[in-house]
């Protein structure tokens, strides 16, 4: 299993916008140099992001982002769904009906009950779903800053400061 790249960058442009004043927006551009990243794939995260309700638009030319609730409010998994969809990881394509070894008797009686992979893969997937869901943007913002150090936490202060000027 991999989530794409996409998931990453999200997290990580959506760590440094909890810092923003609740009224500051921040462009594309200016996320994207912060992290070394191309632009266009960044914009296109954005906006699945928006779509689902994790950041607002303000359009205009001195327009940008800006989240669309408390970080409190916002779990690493609302930021997987939005990146990556809601579908399962693993897909049961009910094989077991073309087992050339049992009887068209025994397979009928297959499709009663549920494929016990597909229920383990499933209840595997909703163990980590329900983890994802239990961490927030809050929760990351307050473990890393607790890492970082007096310089690392003047740097996010004085870059939130050069955002909020432009």
């Amino acid at each position: 299993m991999q989530m794409s790249i996409g998931v990453e960058y999200a997290m990580h442009s959506l760590f440094y916008m909890v810092e923003l004043p609740t009224n500051q927006v921040i462009a594309i551009k200016e996320l994207s140099a912060l992290h070394g990243i191309s632009v266009t794939y960044l914009s296109k995260i954005f906006t699945k992001l928006r779509k689902s309700g994790i950041v607002i638009s303000i359009p205009g030319v001195n327009g940008g982002y800006k989240l669309a609730k408390q970080p409190k409010d916002i779990s690493f998994w609302d930021v997987v769904e939005s990146v990556e969809g809601s579908s399962y990881m693993f897909s049961c394509a009910e094989i077991r009906e073309n087992n050339t070894l049992f009887s068209d008797e025994r397979k009928r009686s297959n499709a009663k009950f549920p494929c016990l992979i597909k229920v383990v893969m499933v209840q595997a997937e909703d163990q980590m779903r329900n983890y994802l869901k239990s961490k927030s943007l809050e929760w990351l913002q307050q473990e890393v800053q607790n890492d970082f150090s007096k310089d690392e936490k003047q740097a996010v202060i004085d870059w939130t400061k050069i955002i909020e000027k432009k």
